[in-house]
């Protein structure tokens, strides 16, 4: 048997010896072709015309199956009317379908020798005997495992039952179809596959055992910038020098056993560059060898990587100062406290730099920037290769020291940062400020054993730095964990007094200088915890940073609304004045609601004329200093209904003549830090007299607080102050008492 048999017979898997009824001469033919790559439609035509050569008489046929297995196609028929087979192509398959669909479905041979009265034909038989087709013979085409692929079909013009020779040759035509079909897909695969390999956008190259290019696509010689006439050539040890030696090592291992690797290396162009690249290696075993090929296919990943690398530095570094992060401090920070029983401690320092918020606000939030990162670079002077410098945000900053630091080396260290930290910083080139930072220090595992703990002990001794005059550090005590304890508490009880309503107005009288007279009063706030009272310089503080305090001023406002309607239904028209706290301002919101709340109060009262000329609000210079228009314009609103604007402890704090011209403001107070200093000297009484001629220029009331002796008073009157409040007079004393006071004030002058 020649080399053509022997094909035919693996393909076809032909069970029986070659039937002499096929000529040799059409096997060759044939298989010739097939081996010469001919187009699977010239194939089927061939054989077509040679087994129509073999039977004199017949028409042949070559139906191929749709790729939905659903449909006969037209394959081959070259002596069959066109207005047949047109007819045919595309006839869905079934069990009586003529005698191809029949084939075709059934996947066995069909055999009719009569079309006219065969009933696979019932449906078909008008298209078959006009054009005088008496008798059609159809076997099955099926690839080597068993899949239909087609039909091959005989028909005769006459009514005719095959010879034992016919049927040999209809099968043996149906194995060479097979043949043609799978050989001509298995050749369009290759075609295709070569066209996909060679558009991939991944690099593949294929190399045999000794790593010689068997294939390489245009990817390839892309990514390895290969030039036209570099010879084409991969050696995997060289191209991938630049990655981790284990991971060479992992790669040959696996090779070496036959096993596919799959992973991240650094490849090493031609002309020098290195690049990262996911590779996928392939192993398989070469035709007709015991050699091992390998198809290795990478793709390049460095644009990736570096968007990897940069959203890891940007999830762990500070985009500013280029610092760790608030999340990297923290998570390293809980990896040493995770494992303390190997780590002997650890200390941390938090920073925050002093009047950061002045500098943003006087030269704006770029060059506050500019400040910080400056600074950064000065604290980096300081500072060893251990240490993990972290920005938290804003202008507060910390400090990771792992591993036991004495605390004279901490000392010494915070030290070092104040005096390096604390100079003069050019913002610009006309612009420069000077800065420090206060320090809060605490210890692992001394002062806290977690990571909440930690930062709430550092923020403590920060803020006494800085609450004990800036650029200085503080160790964490235990006195400040009570006292951080006592806030903590003192909030959750200001929470519950809100709730149960056990505020208390007081009422601190003010007088005429001249008659004694009670004039008005300045409403003051109390609170009782179990039958002690708590001081307001404690209670207020936490109720501003807490927020708590815009629903306490709203209830002292309406208190106070409500005990002036009371006094103006007992006769006693009173003007009572109501500290305002700067955080009720603090937004335009809260400023609205502020504003808004007088109304929503006198309807809860039920007033119809609500007298607003006997409310003074007594305002801080510190909420004068945001100069925000709508501010003023809020003021103005109140002033419009009849409310008085008074400026509280005047002098005290940035004081500006300006706030006095152009601010809505009604009334000043003198602080009583100026009347307790009237004995020192006479600079401080130049300066009371100043403030009064000023004032009564702007057509300014003027009222003296803190008036304790009758030289204090006399100065006072000397200066024509009438209005005096203070222990000379009064003391705060409950609504109650401040009745009878009015009560008997009606009494003994009734037209007051």
């Amino acid at each position: 048997m020649d080399e053509g048999m022997q094909i035919v017979g693996a393909v076809s898997g032909l069970s029986t010896p070659f039937n002499q009824n096929v000529s040799l001469e059409c096997y060759n033919g044939i298989l010739s072709m097939l081996l010469n790559g001919a187009p699977l439609a010239d194939i089927l035509h061939a054989l077509v015309l040679k087994i129509e050569d073999q039977r004199l008489g017949t028409h042949a046929s070559v139906l191929l199956l749709s790729e939905d297995g659903k449909r006969v196609l037209t394959g081959a028929a070259p002596h069959l009317p066109d207005s047949y087979n047109q007819v045919i192509h595309g006839v869905e398959i079934g069990p009586e379908v003529g005698s191809c669909g029949t084939a075709a479905y059934t996947g066995q041979r069909v055999i009719v020798e009569d079309i006219e009265h065969h009933p696979y034909w019932a449906l078909y038989k008008s298209f078959a005997l006009v054009h005088g087709l008496r008798a059609c013979w159809s076997e099955p085409i099926k690839d080597t495992q068993g899949k239909v692929l087609g039909t091959f079909a005989m028909y005769y013009k006459e009514i005719k039952s095959p010879t034992v020779a016919d049927l040999t040759l209809i099968a043996e035509a149906a194995r060479l179809a097979s043949l043609a079909i799978e050989r001509s897909r298995s050749l369009e695969f290759q075609r295709l596959a070569v066209k996909i390999f060679d558009r991939l956008p991944l690099a593949l190259v294929i190399t045999n055992a000794s790593h010689s290019v068997l294939y390489a696509n245009d990817a390839f010689k892309l990514m390895v910038c290969l030039q036209p006439d570099d010879i084409l050539a991969f050696n995997p040890e060289q191209f991938f020098s630049p990655s981790e030696p284990h991971e060479i090592a992992s790669l040959f291992n696996h090779l070496s056993e036959g096993k596919m690797w799959q992973g991240e290396l650094v490849g090493l162009r031609n002309n020098g560059e290195t690049f990262y690249l996911d590779l996928t290696v392939t192993v398989f075993r070469e035709s007709h060898s015991a050699d091992l090929g390998f198809a290795w296919l990478f793709s390049d990943v460095s644009e990736r990587k570096k968007a990897a690398q940069l959203i890891k530095y940007q999830a762990n570094n500070d985009s500013l100062t280029g610092l760790a992060n608030r999340n990297a401090l923290f998570r390293q920070i809980q990896e040493l406290i995770n494992a303390d029983s190997l780590t002997p401690g650890f200390s941390f320092m938090l920073m925050d730099l002093d009047n950061f918020k002045q500098v943003n606000d006087t030269y704006g939030h770029d060059k506050g920037d500019v400040l910080l990162v400056q600074m950064v670079e000065q604290v980096k002077i300081c500072l060893d290769p251990q240490a993990v410098f972290a920005r938290l945000g804003g202008d507060e900053f910390a400090i990771l020291l792992p591993g036991v630091v004495t605390q004279r080396e901490l000392s010494q260290l915070a030290d070092k940062i104040n005096k390096q930290v604390y100079r003069r910083y050019e913002l610009s080139h006309d612009k420069g400020v000077y800065s420090s930072v206060s320090i809060g220090i605490a210890r692992f595992p001394e002062d806290a054993l977690d990571l909440e703990q930690l930062l709430n002990c550092a923020d403590q001794a920060m803020y006494i730095s800085k609450a004990n005059g800036r650029n200085r550090y503080h160790f964490f005590t235990e006195q400040m964990q009570q006292n951080a304890e006592r806030i903590a508490n003192l909030h959750t009880l200001l929470k519950q007094a809100l709730e149960q309503n056990a505020f208390e107005l007081y009422f601190q009288p003010i007088v005429d200088a001249t008659t004694g007279l009670i004039v008005r009063a300045e409403v003051l706030l109390r609170w009782q915890h179990e039958g002690q009272f708590i001081s307001p310089d404690e209670f207020i503080p936490i109720a501003e940073n807490s927020g708590l305090i815009v629903s306490i001023g709203r209830c002292v406002r309406q208190a106070v609304m409500q005990t002036i309607v009371e006094m103006q239904a007992l006769g006693w028209p009173m003007s009572l004045a109501i500290n305002v706290s700067t955080f009720e301002f603090w937004s335009h919101e809260l400023q609205d609601e502020f504003c808004d709340s007088f109304t929503d109060i006198i309807e809860g009262l039920g007033v119809e004329d609500f007298p607003y000329e006997l409310i003074t609000l007594e305002i801080t210079e510190s909420l004068l200093m945001k100069k925000h228009a709508h501010l003023i314009q809020v003021l103005n609103e109140l002033r419009a209904r009849g409310i008085k604007i008074s400026l509280d402890d005047f002098g005290t704090g940035y004081s500006s003549l300006s706030y006095l011209a152009n601010f809505p403001i009604d009334q000043i107070k003198i602080d009583k830090s100026f009347i307790d200093r009237l004995a020192e000297g006479e600079r401080h009484l130049a300066l009371i007299e100043a403030i009064v001629r000023l004032s009564h220029a702007l057509n300014l009331r003027v009222t003296a607080e803190g008036v304790e002796t009758q030289e204090q008073l006399q100065v006072m009157m000397d200066n024509h102050i009438q209005e005096i409040q203070g222990y000379l007079f009064y003391k705060p004393i409950p609504k109650a008492v401040f009745f009878e006071l009015l009560a008997k004030q009606a009494v003994i002058s009734p037209h007051s």
